[in-house]
Order: C-alpha cells, then structure tokens, then sequence
C-alpha cells in the first residue's frame, strides 16, 4: 500500500489524517512533495516517508509558493509502481499520482482546493496583486487537470457533506462522507469547573476563518470575548479589539482545554470544510455558536449541542452574530448530551469507517465489479473544460 500526502509542511488536520491511516496500515509507505520534521506528526514517528526532489529546494521554513507550479509534476513522479493499492490524502494535487492499470486509488479529499476554483479566495491570498495574478493564471490551467484527475479515482471519500458537494459541483463526481478524526480523548467536561462570562475564539486567526467578525460582534454585544490563537490575521484582529476582548495569542493544549470548559460557548463565524475546534469544544461539553455554513451543520446539532445564525452581507454578519451573543443562553444545554456527540467523531471511529470504505472497494476490484468511472460523474459537463 502508498498513502500519498500533499505536503508536510504545517502541522493540521490533513496530517492528522494521514497519521491514522499510518495507524490502519504502518507498513504502508508515504510520498509527500515537502516533508519538515516540525510538521509531521508524532504518530508517523518512524514511518517510511519518502520525499519527492522538490525537497532539497524546500527552505524550511514551512513556505513553499515558489514550488507551486512544480508540485503537479511531483505528484505524478512518484515511484508507486509495487503497490496494489494507493490513498490520497488531498487538498491541491495528490490526486495527481499514477498508479498501476487496475490498482485502486481511493482519494480522502480534504477539499478540491479552493483557491482553484474560487476566485474570491484569492482576495485573501499574500502577495499583492502581482501574486493573486498569478496564482489566477495557474488555477485556470489547473481546472481542467484537477477534475480529470478527480474523475481516474476509483473512489472518492469527502470529509464533510459541503465538501461532497464541491466534489460534485467543480469534479462532477459523486463521493461519499466519512469524517475526519478528531483527538476527542483529549478533551472532557470537568463538573469541577464553572463557566466563566465569555466567549472563546480559538484557532488559526486567517481571513477566511473570519475572526475579525467574532471580535466586531462581542464589541457590538458588549460581551467578553477570548481569542485563543495567531496568524496573519492577527493585528487586524488586536486593531479591531476594544473593551472585554482579550487577545491570548497561540496557548498550548492545556491551556485551550481549560478555555473550552470555561467559557459560555465556542464562536465560528468562519466557513470550513469540516472544522476540528467545534467538536474539540464540544467533546469538553461546550456549545457552539456557528454560523450556518460549511462543514460545521455536520457536527453541530441545532439544539441540541450548539446553535446556528443567519447572515448574508459582512455588516449583516456582524450584527446577526451580535445579536445571537447578547440572546444566548447556555444554560439550556446539557455538556453530557454534547460531549457524548462529539465522541462520534473520534480517531477510532474514523479508522473504522474509512477501513471499511477500503474494504468495499478492494472487494469489488477482486470481484471485477469495479463501476465505471462515468457512473459517479454527476450531470455537469461544463465542469471539466472550465478554465
């Protein structure tokens, strides 16, 4: 078996995917473009990892944009050859890879990228106007080659619904949802503790994750608001900051722990694909005020472990949020019935449900009742020749 992985180059989600999938199969091997050490997690400790050339050009300092027009090219030179069966863990290109006629491929697809097939992701990208230009040139060139690539899959595996439907929408195939994992086992209630007046903003402080709109909506409120995390985002969110914002920069796990206990509910204004610190919150029996967008309507139960909000234009934003802030009422939520929901997200339960994913399509291989690949393409011709 080959596990393919994008690039090792920041320590998220992606590589926690992989991580289990080193759990599932250790002897698998896995080929990256980019590997740093500071990126790969501790469970691929002892791993056969094997990078492609692009790593002695890597500069180790986890940037890579001057290898991104050579990463499709990694991706396809991988030396794959002896093995009967290949899973890409993709985002940008993994999908790319070429395997033996009749091995499976099985594509975990994080997201098509977006910056790909959005062109206002773009407005959120560095490097001025000059750089959003070309990374627009090269996203058209890619369109076409990311959703053939997508189509040669044997299956597709999205992690939440939202992204099943970009895989539908921008691919025109179907895919089916299994969750990614999540290290629930590290997070608890502690009946020990009493929840504090605030709100908590945790994550990577990035423009798209919106968090200037979390700090806008708790100065509007009047409420107390508590920004766990760092990015580039960051001053434009310390700029933002007035009176009951406190901005903590990046905490260690304990630290974030002891926030999710602590405070009334978890704030996600942004749109993610599946989003990890929802249901770290949750597993600590805290609920979550999402707004109702994107991977979180699969984790979040209106109701029941959180509650959704309504926007459209950026003002409107802030004031729904606002609003939603000042009204909420935590106490009608009960932290055993959201912490025993988060658990079905857990590391163990995604290694059960993809395993048996892989099963299926080895046995409809070995039974030479593989589908056409024409059977999953959804009814969006336009698709594959859009530029």
């Amino acid at each position: 078996m080959a596990i393919v992985h994008e690039r090792f180059t920041e320590l998220g989600g992606s590589e926690r995917v992989v991580e289990q999938l080193h759990a599932l199969w250790p002897d698998a091997t896995i080929h990256t473009a980019l590997a740093d050490a500071a990126a790969v997690p501790p469970g691929l400790a002892g791993a056969d990892i094997r990078p492609s050339a692009l790593q002695r050009l890597y500069r180790g300092d986890g940037r890579y944009a001057h290898l991104l027009p050579a990463l499709p090219a990694a991706m396809r030179a991988f030396a794959l050859g002896a093995a009967d069966l290949v899973i890409c863990s993709h985002h940008s290109f993994a999908n790319r890879v070429r395997a033996r006629p009749g091995v499976p491929v099985i594509s975990y697809t994080h997201t098509p990228a977006r910056w790909m097939w959005e062109r206002e992701m773009l407005a959120d990208e560095v490097g001025g106007r000059v750089g959003r230009a070309g990374l627009l040139a090269f996203a058209r060139v890619q369109r076409p080659f990311d959703a053939r690539a997508a189509q040669r899959a044997t299956a597709i595996v999205a992690n939440s619904n939202h992204v099943a439907e970009r895989v539908r929408r921008w691919w025109g195939c179907t895919a089916e949802v299994v969750p990614p994992p999540v290290d629930v086992e590290r997070f608890a209630p502690d009946p020990r503790l009493h929840r504090d007046d605030f709100f908590l903003l945790a994550g990577r402080l990035v423009p798209y994750k919106r968090p200037q709109v979390a700090v806008a909506a708790a100065v509007r409120a009047g409420v107390r608001l508590v920004v766990a995390g760092d990015g580039r985002a960051r001053p434009a969110v310390e700029a933002a900051a007035g009176r009951g914002v406190e901005v903590l920069g990046q905490v260690d796990d304990e630290t974030l722990g002891d926030l999710y206990r602590r405070c009334r509910a978890l704030v996600f204004p942004g749109e993610e694909d599946f989003g990890i610190v929802p249901v770290e919150a949750q597993a600590c029996g805290t609920p979550v005020l999402a707004r109702g967008l994107g991977g979180v309507l699969d984790s979040v139960v209106e109701g029941v472990t959180g509650t959704f909000y309504e926007a459209g234009s950026p003002i409107e934003e802030v004031e729904a949020l606002a609003a939603a802030m000042a009204g909420f009422d935590g106490d009608r939520f009960d932290p055993l019935a959201i912490s025993t929901h988060a658990r079905r997200f857990s590391q163990a339960a995604f290694r059960c449900r993809f395993r048996s994913v892989v099963e299926r399509v080895v046995a409809s291989m070995a039974t030479d009742q593989r589908p056409d690949p024409s059977s999953r393409r959804a009814d969006v011709p336009e698709i594959v020749g859009a530029a």
